[in-house]
């Protein structure tokens, strides 16, 4: 019995990761769904944000009432701009390529996130990339293969796939309102978007790096960022939405898919994030984004009448591979920094017992991906943050 709870233990981290994917492919899902009732995208990403901060405001008040500190103007405008950046901005752009294209689409776009994170990383120096080595080579390549993968996936169609085709239509059942006014797929609009949507991502994972040195609570900043991009979103749905009546929510899909989104994908599914970076690390975490795709695309298939082509599939692998290049060659610059941070603390011990102290409570570390997990990585320098964050979620959904 002791070796089967052994057993059980040590495959924990990775039931939780898959159970992450699943309840995000069902967001990618309920957003097509619900585009098509005719309901306003904005304003159910406002009802996200909102269900969000509920949710996840509870843990902050009981999990770090101690160790909070004092919030200041500096930490609110850096949480303005995460909201903004990585909510408001990012999931309004998300579901209007998922709208103009299809959750498979805008899912293995998503996976561009580490590769224009590492961009920005660059640009505002708190990445070396390191030409001269292996690790350095592979990160670049891997960009640049992954941004070859997403025109692939969006200007070749090739044959169609239809052997995972079915008599379900929950688009046709559930979005009756609109279903007979569906436009085509418009993959170069959607790929502007989701591309936009990358890069709000991306800049929001900027802002995070600098927010985790100054207020490292990780609940705390979550609702902070949770209850701007509330504001925020009830702002531009406001003004994008005229009709107070779509504000109404009933007994209906929409009024599931704002709760599911809210409470399970940014609530409950932030909380397993983070446990399995703290027992496996980042990485761990990052390896699990392409399972996404895989079951959005068969959901898709399945209830959707989605139609898979050559183009996407062979798009979406080459955007895995160019996300798995530049993921090793990440892997190695974070085991060296480990290494040279590892000599340090054994050279210094009252170093290495200072940052035990503050390390108190829960500590651990995406797009990717999210409105979406904010996840820190506080034993590590800040470039070591910044990949911690983009590597973990493309939890953008």
């Amino acid at each position: 019995m002791g070796k089967l709870y052994k057993i059980l233990d040590a495959l924990k981290p990775m039931m939780m990761m898959v159970t992450v994917q699943v309840a995000l492919a069902g967001v990618n899902i309920l957003y097509k769904l619900v585009a098509n009732t005719g309901m306003s995208l904005p304003i159910l990403i406002a009802y996200r944000f909102i269900f969000a901060s509920a949710t996840v405001a509870p843990l902050a008040l009981v999990l770090e009432r101690k160790t909070r500190p004092k919030l200041t103007w500096k930490i609110l405008a850096q949480a303005f701009a995460c909201g903004l950046f990585g909510g408001t901005l990012n999931q309004n752009l998300y579901a209007a390529s998922l709208v103009a294209t299809s959750p498979t689409f805008i899912s293995a776009i998503s996976n561009l996130n580490p590769a224009f994170t590492l961009i920005f990383a660059v640009i505002f120096r708190m990445e070396a990339l390191g030409l001269k080595t292996w690790p350095g080579k592979a990160k670049v390549i891997g960009t640049f293969v992954s941004i070859g993968g997403a025109m692939l996936l969006t200007f070749y169609k090739g044959v169609e796939f239809d052997f995972l085709s079915t008599k379900i239509d929950l688009v046709h059942k559930w979005g009756h309102v609109a279903a007979t006014e569906q436009k085509p797929q418009n993959n170069v609009l959607g790929l502007v978007l989701g591309l936009g949507s990358c890069f709000s991502y991306s800049i929001s994972l900027i802002f995070q790096t600098q927010m985790s040195q100054s207020y490292p609570c990780h609940y705390s900043s979550t609702v902070l960022i949770s209850i701007m991009g509330s504001i925020q979103g009830v702002v531009y749905a406001l003004c994008v939405e005229r009709d107070m009546s779509m504000w109404k929510l009933g007994w209906n899909i929409t009024l599931l898919t704002a709760v599911y989104m809210g409470v399970i994908a940014s609530g409950i599914m932030w909380v397993f994030l983070m446990l399995c970076v703290r027992m496996r690390g980042p990485l761990y975490v990052s390896i699990f984004n392409p399972l996404l795709l895989v079951l959005v695309a068969i959901a898709g298939c399945l209830f959707l009448q989605e139609k898979l082509n050559l183009g996407s599939v062979l798009g979406a692998v080459v955007i895995v591979i160019g996300l798995y290049l530049v993921l090793w060659g990440k892997d190695k610059d974070l085991k060296k920094a480990n290494r040279s941070m590892g000599s340090k603390r054994s050279t210094n011990p009252a170093i290495e017992e200072s940052g035990r102290e503050s390390l108190g409570g829960l500590s651990n570390r995406s797009d990717a991906i999210v409105p979406i997990p904010f996840i820190r990585e506080l034993e590590s320098p800040q470039e070591e943050d910044l990949e911690a964050k983009i590597s973990s979620t493309n939890i953008k959904a």
